[in-house]
């Protein structure tokens, strides 16, 4: 991601401004830049662009994020918070069987992919394929939310499992963690080919090998 000139202006020292407007204005910076990194990546993606597209004026970068680093982090942020909602509202649905609830969500995934005709991927995955040319800070933190992903996963079939729905020897952290491996793998699949396929295949396979007894 290409860097803004910094704003040389004289900052005041005190306590932080609390304006409406500059609350407004960093959201618009941080929708601008999911859109911009969930299509093209950090690399491909410059913050004068997104500036632009979010209507903020340039130079006024350094006023809302104290570097692009900063701004990096605060972008994993607020895509983990947004998916953990679309999780927690799709596994939470108490009027579907856990599995069912899984798949709901796989459903709602493809609609969010198709909506964009594609476009856009994983953030989390986007910025995995490019770790080696990012901070430090951002493994960290991409594997943290990786896991909050997984935990929330697992606790549906956990549920599951309880319930019958998964053969008694099923560990649900091991096949959440390999839900979300391969799913990453499927959305990267499904940008590349514009086509939902990749999403459907790897959620029908997932889904109906769990209800297989494992080999003995």
């Amino acid at each position: 991601m290409t860097d803004p000139a910094p704003d040389s202006s004289p900052r005041k020292r005190g306590r932080p401004r609390r304006d409406p407007a500059d609350a407004e204005a960093r959201q618009r910076l941080i929708r601008s830049g999911l859109v911009h990194l969930t299509e093209r990546g950090y690399s491909a993606s410059g913050v004068d662009e997104i500036l632009r597209h979010a209507g903020v004026p340039k130079g006024s970068f350094y006023h809302y994020f104290a570097s692009k680093e900063a701004f990096g982090l605060a972008l994993i942020d607020a895509y983990g918070a947004y998916f953990a909602t679309l999780l927690d509202r799709s596994l939470g649905e108490r009027s579907l069987p856990p599995l069912e609830r899984l798949r709901a969500f796989t459903r709602q995934a493809e609609q969010g992919m198709a909506r964009h005709n594609f476009r856009r991927g994983c953030l989390v995955g986007n910025l995995g394929q490019e770790m080696s040319a990012l901070p430090e800070s951002f493994r960290v933190r991409l594997i943290e939310t990786l896991a909050d992903w997984q935990t929330r996963t697992a606790a549906c079939l956990s549920e599951a499992k309880n319930q019958g729905a998964l053969p008694a020897g099923a560990d649900p952290q091991a096949l959440a963690a390999f839900f979300w491996t391969g799913w990453e793998g499927a959305i990267l699949r499904a940008k590349l080919e514009a086509d939902p396929t990749p999403l459907r295949l790897f959620a029908e396979l997932f889904l109906t090998s769990l209800s297989k007894e494992p080999a003995r």
